[in-house]
């Protein structure tokens, strides 16, 4: 009966009815996908429609893949990785809270790609949506400012280890010229070595923080005194005196520059 029951909730709970109106929406779109795309180009000029619809599934596939090219091809993960670090070497469990570093790191994201998205916007979407390009032209030239931007934050090192590992022999082949599939993965591996550099560096001053108070307490006798309750203060202390998070966000914005 208690199975039962729990069944009879799971069923009528809000979040499976719109994890099912998702689905159903999602193998929608895939179904009927192959069908638009492959609409010759005469049946396109009889319906009228056949361009709005290959628009409208375009933005619903970049809509549900957002946060991955957020993730992926910005610099959103060094930022946020670079603040989760700083949490951790000031001691500080929750705070500042998880939303409020993650919409930080989303701002100053948007703040540094703002470039990249204005070309985007001048080369790729305005002529799409003008209808002088063609869906294939319009991510090929959208592709092209973001790689320019992850190639410029890659190291010469990634890039030659993701065409060595590749199937294909890419080495005659220029860094502009290479796939996403390379310069992605090089991309993300430049940005978490970037961001544990950065991390490593921030936890130098607060560490010799922690030494001070450790060895301080303990040639005081104070053993059973936890030394993280007393050197917390200093720590905080330091990062307002010196401007910690000015510093930190302008370092981070001129290491894209």
């Amino acid at each position: 009966m208690n199975s039962k029951n729990a069944c009879a909730r799971l069923i009528n709970s809000k979040w499976l009815i719109r994890l099912i109106v998702a689905s159903g929406i999602a193998a929608v779109i895939l179904a009927f996908a192959p069908e638009i795309c492959a609409t010759s180009p005469v049946e396109i000029a009889i319906n009228g429609e056949g361009s709005d619809t290959v628009k409208i599934i375009i933005i619903l596939t970049l809509i549900s893949i957002a946060p991955f090219l957020l993730l992926m091809m910005t610099c959103f993960a060094r930022i946020i990785i670079v603040f989760s670090f700083l949490r951790s070497a000031l001691g500080l469990q929750q705070t500042p809270p998880n939303q409020i570093l993650i919409g930080l790191a989303l701002f100053i994201t948007f703040f540094i790609m703002t470039p990249v998205l204005s070309e985007i916007n001048e080369t790729a979407l305005k002529p799409y949506n003008a209808d002088q390009i063609e869906t294939q032209e319009f991510l090929d030239r959208a592709a092209v400012p973001l790689k320019e931007f992850m190639l410029m934050q890659t190291t010469a090192g990634e890039v030659d280890m993701y065409k060595s590992l590749s199937a294909t022999n890419w080495e005659e082949t220029s860094a502009q010229d290479l796939p996403l599939h390379i310069v992605v993965p090089a991309f993300i591996t430049s940005e978490l070595k970037r961001a544990f550099l950065i991390g490593f560096l921030l936890f130098i001053p607060f560490l010799v923080i922690d030494m001070i108070v450790a060895s301080t307490l303990m040639s005081m006798g104070m053993i059973m005194l936890p030394p993280v309750m007393i050197s917390l203060p200093f720590k905080i202390m330091l990062f307002v005196v010196v401007d910690g998070w000015g510093l930190l966000i302008k370092t981070l914005i001129m290491t894209y520059n």
